[in-house]
Formats: C-alpha cells, sequence, structure tokens
C-alpha cells in the first residue's frame, strides 16, 4: 500500500455518516476504493448490510445503525473506529435532510427533523471525533453543505436549508480556527443539485435549469473533492463549492 493511501504502512480510517445511499455511499465507496477503512452509519441495519455487500470491502468496512443526532449513537460511531480498526484520520458529516418549500408551510416536525439530523447530528459526531483527533494531534473533519446556503435563490424556496447549511458552513470556519492548533482540519464541501436518490428523475429536467453548467452534479463528483480535503494537509477553513459555477454569483437561466 503505497504511502498516500496509508500513514506509517497502517490503512487510514474513516467515519462517514448517512453512509447507505447517495453521496454518503459513493463518499465511503470511494475511500474503500483508496484503501481507506469506513465505518458507516445509517438509520437501519438492513441498509448497513445492503451497503457493505455492494462495497464488497469485507471487513474494512463496518456499520453503526442509529440516529445520528442521539449523542450515543455519535459517540458509538467513533469508539467502534477506534475499537474496530484503532483510530479515526477522517470524520465525514453526510447525513443531512433537504427539504425545499415554501417558508410559510415548515411544519414543527419538519423544523425539528431538520435541526435534528443537520446539525445535532453533526455537533456530536464532530466532538467525538475531535476529542479523539485532539489526543493523536492529527485528524480531519469534513462537513457536507449546500451550495444553496452560499446562495440563495428566489425560485428554489430552501430556508431551512439555506440556515441550518450556511450556519455550517460559518461553524466550519470557527471550528478549523480552534483546532488548527492542535493538528485538526475542518473543511466543508458545498454540493449543488446532485443526482442523487434525493431528487426524483422526472425533476431532473428542472433542475438542470437551475444550473449554470446545465446539468446535474454526481455524487462521485462529491467524493472526488471530499477525497481532496481529507488528504489537503494544509487546507483548514475551506468551504468548498462543488455545484457547477452555481454559487458564484446571480444566474437565471
Amino acid at each position: 500500500m503505497s504511502t498516500h493511501h496509508s500513514q506509517g504502512g497502517k490503512a487510514r480510517t474513516a467515519v462517514v455518516t448517512g453512509a447507505s445511499s447517495g453521496i454518503g455511499f459513493a463518499i465511503a465507496r470511494r475511500l474503500l476504493a483508496e484503501g481507506w477503512n469506513v465505518v458507516g452509519n445509517a438509520r437501519s441495519d438492513a441498509r448497513l448490510v445492503e451497503a457493505a455487500r455492494q462495497f464488497g470491502a469485507g471487513d474494512r468496512f463496518a456499520g453503526v445503525a442509529g440516529d445520528i443526532a442521539d449523542p450515543r449513537i455519535a459517540t458509538a460511531l467513533i469508539e467502534h473506529a477506534v475499537t474496530r480498526f484503532g483510530g479515526v484520520d477522517a470524520l465525514v458529516n453526510n447525513a443531512g435532510i433537504f427539504l425545499a418549500k415554501p417558508f410559510v408551510d415548515f411544519t414543527p416536525e419538519e423544523v425539528e427533523q431538520q435541526i435534528a439530523t443537520n446539525v445535532k447530528g453533526t455537533i456530536y459526531a464532530s466532538q467525538a471525533a475531535a476529542r479523539h483527533m485532539i489526543g493523536r494531534g492529527a485528524g480531519a473533519i469534513v462537513n457536507i453543505t449546500a451550495s444553496i446556503a452560499m446562495q440563495p435563490r428566489g425560485n428554489v424556496p430552501a430556508f431551512m436549508a439555506v440556515l441550518l447549511k450556511g450556519g455550517l458552513n460559518a461553524a466550519t470556519r470557527a471550528l478549523a480556527l480552534e483546532l488548527a492548533p492542535h493538528g485538526v482540519r475542518v473543511n466543508a464541501v458545498a454540493p449543488g443539485i446532485i443526482d442523487s436518490p434525493m431528487h426524483a428523475p422526472e425533476t431532473h429536467g428542472f433542475l438542470k435549469t437551475l444550473q449554470p453548467a446545465g446539468r446535474l452534479g454526481t455524487v462521485d463528483e462529491i467524493a472526488d473533492a471530499v477525497l481532496y480535503l481529507v488528504n489537503a494537509g494544509f487546507t483548514s477553513g475551506a468551504v468548498l463549492p462543488v455545484d457547477g459555477a452555481g454559487s458564484a454569483g446571480n444566474y437565471v437561466a
């Protein structure tokens, strides 16, 4: 195994939340292909078992099922990675809920659910990872946020995503500053509209018109960005849009 894949000959280990489908699945698959060990989280054991089958990575993939918004699950995820593989080199906070609808139509249940998964899930997993990484003097945290939080759009009402993912974009920079003296890097990838199970195929035609590049992004393009950031030793506090110029300015099709 090359030194690109490992440190001191030992495979590196990543924790990926929301790893059983879409962007999270692609990130876990890419890291496994690069020689990493991966501990993945999803809500159900069945989904993790199916993901493991598709990865075909043998004992280099382990799943921890449960709601990432529960601090006990978030902590258990990191602890399992330490017990099983000896440490955590990277945490990818991918689990998230995106809901675009008029502001006045958000129900209290939808508000609570989005805060739980998008914010609490990121906070608790990052706390557990940061404690471990500070002790080791090294590590990388990557938050998956949203390009629309950098450039809101009048024709895509997404108040909750802008609020929560925009907050995570700002918090990424704050945490990068706080953890830099400890050798821990914190960055974010802000996806544009990605071809994933989140978007029904019949909506793709309309969604493409929202993208300056004229197409949807792929889950593998997000995985490319994550792979770059976990390896970029002098990059911290960056929010990297992967959105075909969607956040570059005012775009009208």
